[in-house]
């Protein structure tokens, strides 16, 4: 297992949910505004289908609300709601040209997407929105380079964008690993701000749930020494 690279500035994460980036990536992305980076958060929805009982119109709101103070818990201040419809996202074109025009607004180094794999292992299916987002994230990555493939950017103001250097998924097959020993009380703390989310999922109190979650996803990776660690597949541009 290889030690991630932090020899950048600028990362941008992109997810389809409000928590998707809490649920996972969060520690790093504490470790990361620690060391000074710009870490910016792009959602293609407002997770308005996800909490049962409470209509679109409401939950949209009040689940953008909860991913800003999750930000804010581990140094992420700018937060960018794409609003396409939450369980509807389909991998194609259209999603390529919206996510090739936030890589080209934000222009990070690294992009930092999620597991867009059909399963979460054996027996537990991914989610739809997760398959198609994650797989459109990287198609686009290469789209934002390419002046030629979506040439209304271009006409729009959005010049071509070569500087991503990587693409890491937080997928279920890691190649390399962040150390998260530091910051995993804040990823805690960030996952449980989506408290309205949570206490719809369980009755088990929403700060429980967000520590075995957090202790989940952070345990020790094989071949790499740390006591806590998030790993992410990392693909090259």
């Amino acid at each position: 297992m290889d030690l991630f690279p932090e020899d950048w500035h600028r990362a941008v994460v992109i997810v389809a949910h409000p928590d998707d980036i809490e649920y996972g990536a969060a520690a790093a992305v504490a470790r990361w505004t620690d060391q000074g980076k710009d870490i910016r958060y792009v959602l293609a929805t407002s997770g308005e289908a996800g909490i049962a009982g409470l209509a679109p119109a409401e939950s949209g709101p009040l689940r953008e609300e909860e991913e800003r103070r999750s930000a804010a818990v581990v140094g992420v201040a700018e937060v960018e709601f794409l609003g396409l419809p939450d369980g509807r996202l389909t991998e194609g074109l259209e999603l390529r040209s919206i996510l090739a025009a936030a890589i080209r607004r934000h222009r990070p180094e690294l992009v930092v997407t999620m597991n867009f794999s059909f399963t979460w292992g054996p027996g537990y299916l991914n989610s739809a929105d997760h398959r198609a987002l994650g797989i459109s994230v990287l198609d686009a990555t290469s789209d934002a380079a390419n002046q030629w493939i979506f040439p209304e950017l271009s006409a729009d103001g959005l010049a071509p964008w070569t500087g991503v250097r990587w693409v890491a998924v937080n997928s279920m097959t890691p190649t390399h690993c962040v150390d998260v020993t530091d910051t995993v009380v804040r990823a805690v703390d960030s996952l449980a701000e989506h408290a309205r989310y949570l206490a719809a999922l369980s009755d088990i109190p929403v700060r429980e749930q967000a520590q075995a979650q957090i202790e989940m996803v952070s345990g020790l990776k094989p071949g790499f020494d740390a006591t806590r660690a998030v790993g992410f597949e990392l693909y090259y541009f």
